[in-house]
Parts: C-alpha cells; sequence; structure tokens
C-alpha cells in the first residue's frame, strides 16, 4: 500500500499547517485516545493526563512530529522509525491494536482542526500513512 505521488504531496501540504500547532493536535488526540480507552492508561501512569497537561501536549507533539518526520521519509519507514520501532516493540511492549485506536483519535483530530483541508482524498492519504506507520512501530525487526 503506497502513496501516490499526490498524496505525498497532500501530506506534505497540510504537514505545512500542522506543524507549528503540533503539540496541541497530539495532545488533543491523546486525551481523545485515552479518554474513549482508559485501558491505555497504564502505559502513562507516570503522566498527568489530564486535558491540556504538560505530558500530554509533550507526548502528543512527540508523535505529531514523529508523524511529519514519517511523512518526509515514507518511502523508507522501518529505517528511519528504527529506534521508536525498538522502544515501542521491544522496551513499552505496547499492543499493536493501540497504534489504529490512536490514529483514528489522530484522524479526528485532524478533522476537527482542519476541516477543510482534510479533504476525502487527504483522509485516505493520513489514513495510508497511519496505517504504515502503526505496522511499522509493532513489527519487531529483523
Amino acid at each position: 500500500m503506497s502513496l501516490s505521488d499526490s498524496e505525498k504531496s497532500g501530506l506534505e501540504a497540510l504537514w505545512v499547517k500542522i506543524a507549528p500547532e503540533a503539540d496541541n493536535i497530539g495532545g488533543e488526540a491523546m486525551n481523545s485516545f485515552l479518554t474513549s480507552h482508559p485501558e491505555a492508561k497504564t502505559h502513562f501512569s507516570h503522566f498527568d493526563l489530564t486535558p491540556k497537561s504538560a505530558d500530554l501536549l509533550k507526548h502528543g507533539g512527540k508523535i505529531m512530529n514523529a508523524l511529519g518526520d514519517a511523512i518526509k521519509n515514507v518511502d523508507n519507514l522501518p529505517t528511519s522509525m528504527a529506534s521508536l520501532t525498538e522502544l515501542h516493540v521491544d522496551k513499552l511492549k505496547v499492543e499493536p491494536g493501540n497504534f489504529k485506536l490512536l490514529s483514528e483519535a489522530i484522524e479526528t483530530a485532524l478533522a476537527a482542526r482542519f476541516p477543510e483541508d482534510f479533504t476525502d482524498a487527504n483522509k485516505a492519504a493520513w489514513g495510508k500513512l497511519l496505517e504504515k506507520v502503526s505496522a511499522v512501530l509493532s513489527t519487531k525487526a529483523a
């Protein structure tokens, strides 16, 4: 499931708008994810999980900025995300299903923030990107 050149362009164009708000958008997505799936809070027991907390904003920003890096390296995700994969698979042992659930929260946050830019085509491209990233973060490197 590769991304077409037009899908890549759409991701890059929207990323320009997302980047300045990465912490806030990521924090909103994290809050939504943890509210909807409280069982995932076990991975964040050391965080202040109140909405808009510094912990949620910081971690949400890390997630969004990792996605920005993924957009730049979409054709080489296993290599570009190797350290994140090792962290999530080996150290944190994150359940793969959590990536899908967080992806849904990210898409919802993007749609709410950028309703005119989050067209059906852009939504499809983000869906592909998030699916690719989730697969990489869920698979132990050989």
